[in-house]
């Protein structure tokens, strides 16, 4: 399956490459769909790729923090009738740049609440989309200081963004321990003068590779 997944966004590359040299606008292809095929293969090196990336990690730089992949965006629901046995991202990949959309005037997005209840609309609560669920964002806000008593006056307001089992998105609380060492968060020891702030992203392709982002702010 891993050589399936990455073959499928490797051509999901090329496809969307052809789209885009066309005069047709961005909005001729999800973007949604193209971030989720482009994640699962490792985010092959191609400039189609690289705008779903910047798209990803843009929807996490203030404000507002949106979820960097929004899955009910990507009608993956409307291949189901197709007769062939494909797998859901060799259909998520027939439908998204096969057949894309027709062009239509660009229209303001709505603003992301910051709980999204929208799901995908088919199941992935399979193993296949596990990639998905491995998408974590960490709104790390953390302050500390010595008052004047010798005190140390901590303050941390870190949340972690998450996906349900089946691509819906929720905010909880969380806590500058969580976060991953791959974020540039150092804390020094002891009480010195230290405030940190940043979104910071991380996630695993269908492969099982890690990945990492961190927008300081």
């Amino acid at each position: 399956m891993k050589h399936v997944i990455h073959g499928v966004a490797t051509a999901t590359a090329l496809s969307i490459s052809g789209l885009m040299a066309s005069s047709a606008p961005a909005q001729a292809y999800q973007v949604d769909c193209a971030i989720l095929l482009c994640l699962a293969g490792g985010w092959p090196a191609s400039a189609p790729c690289a705008h779903a990336r910047a798209v990803f990690i843009r929807r996490i730089t203030p404000w507002p923090i949106e979820p960097p992949l929004q899955i009910w965006r990507c009608p993956m629901g409307v291949s189901l009738n197709d007769p062939s046995p494909m797998s859901p991202m060799e259909r998520l990949y027939d439908i998204t740049f096969r057949d894309p959309p027709e062009p239509q005037e660009a229209t303001p997005i709505p603003l992301v609440r910051v709980q999204a209840d929208e799901q995908a609309d088919i199941d992935i609560s399979g193993d296949a989309f596990d990639f998905v669920r491995s998408i974590r964002v960490y709104h790390i806000q953390y302050r500390q200081h010595e008052n004047r008593d010798g005190e140390c006056n901590r303050s941390d307001s870190t949340r972690l963004g998450s996906y349900g089992v089946q691509g819906d998105y929720r905010w909880t609380r969380s806590n500058v321990g969580q976060v991953p060492t791959a974020s540039d968060l150092r804390i020094p020891n002891g009480c010195g003068s230290y405030f940190y702030r940043s979104v910071f992203v991380d996630w695993r392709d269908h492969a099982g590779n890690y990945g990492a982002e961190e927008v300081r702010y």
